[in-house]
Parts: structure tokens; sequence; C-alpha cells
């Protein structure tokens, strides 16, 4: 259970990674430590990173995926046709997926 002094500080801080603020390190490894033990300042953090890779977009597809909280909110995790091999992008996917 965080603390109304605990919540208000996480909220801070999220909101500047949200919006691209500079987060220093102390921060950062602030919010983890409650991220790790917490899942729903977890999911606080994961739609902060969300945001800031949409970086103001108004794209309502990234808006939707933000507001249900699905999809990664790893910027390489993302496939990206004219960059990314399907065959290499799905290199690392668990076996039951491997095509064989």
């Amino acid at each position: 259970m965080l603390s109304s002094d605990s919540r208000l500080q996480l909220e801070r801080i999220l909101k500047r990674i949200a919006s691209g603020k500079e987060v220093s390190l102390g921060e950062r490894i602030y919010v983890d430590k409650f991220a790790d033990q917490n899942q729903t300042v977890s999911n606080w953090l994961k739609r902060a990173r969300r945001l800031q890779q949409q970086g103001g977009s108004h794209n309502d597809i990234d808006h939707l995926l933000t507001a249900l909280d699905i999809g990664s909110a790893d910027p390489n995790a993302n496939y990206n046709p004219k960059e990314d091999d399907l065959g290499d992008w799905f290199g690392g996917a668990p076996s039951w997926l491997v095509r064989s």
C-alpha cells in the first residue's frame, strides 16, 4: 500500500517522464523500486513511457492503446516494415510462435 506522500511523489515523477522532461537517476530508481513491488505503479510507469514515446502525437490509435494499457512501452518492441525483417523480428519469439 502506498502512502499518500509516496503516491504524490510518484505521480509528479511520472508526469515528467510522460511529458519527456528531465528526470534524475535517483527519481528513476525511486519509481522502479515501487514498480517492482506494486503492479499499479508498474502500469503507471508503462503508461508514462508510452506517452513519452508518442511525444504529443494526436493519433487516435495511440490514444486508444494508451487508455487500454495495451502494447509495449519498449520502443524497440514495435515492428517497422521499412527497417525490420519479419523473420528476424520474430526470431526471439517463444517456440510455440515460431513457424516450424
